[in-house]
C-alpha cells in the first residue's frame, strides 16, 4: 500500500510517498528514525599521548610553548613553517622577511621587528607552530 505525504521542513513543501513494508510473515517492523544524541565530551588532549604499541617509552610530549620575550619574534598565527629564511648570526632590517607560515592554505611571510642580529632560530621547515610561539630571537 502506498501513503502519500506532504511534509515540510524550513518552510518548504515536500510531497513523500511512503510504500509499506512487511516481513515475510506478514507483519510490520518499526525503525526508529531519529535518536537522541548525547553531547560528545570537549576537553584539551593529555600532555602526552601513548604511541599504540610502544608502552610508555613511546609517550610523544606536547608542551606548551614559552611565550615570546622583548627580542623573539613570535608566530602571530598558527601554522606550519614552510621557510627560515635566515641563519644565526645574520644582520637583519625592521620587515626583513625572517620565516614563511602556512596556514589554512595560505603563506605568510613573517618580517623582523626591529633591526639586529639573528641570535637564536626557535623552529625549522616542517614545525607545527601556535600562534605567539618564539620563532626567531633578535639581539
Amino acid at each position: 500500500m502506498m501513503r502519500h505525504l506532504r511534509i515540510t521542513i524550513d518552510g518548504r513543501p515536500y510531497d513523500v510517498v511512503v510504500e509499506d513494508v512487511t516481513d515475510a510473515a506478514g507483519g510490520s517492523s518499526t525503525v526508529p528514525v531519529q535518536t537522541p544524541n548525547a553531547p560528545a565530551p570537549v576537553g584539551r588532549p593529555p600532555a602526552s599521548t601513548p604511541i599504540a604499541g610502544t608502552g610508555a617509552a613511546g609517550a610523544v610530549s606536547h608542551p606548551t610553548p614559552a611565550a615570546g620575550g622583548p627580542d623573539d619574534r613570535t608566530a602571530p598565527l598558527a601554522g606550519v613553517v614552510l621557510e627560515i629564511n635566515v641563519a644565526i648570526g645574520d644582520e637583519v632590517a625592521i620587515d626583513d622577511p625572517l620565516v614563511i607560515l602556512e596556514a589554512m592554505k595560505m603563506k605568510t611571510v613573517i618580517g623582523a621587528h626591529k633591526a639586529g642580529t639573528v641570535s637564536a632560530i626557535h623552529v625549522k621547515a616542517g614545525d607545527s607552530v601556535d600562534s605567539e610561539q618564539p620563532l626567531v630571537t633578535i639581539s
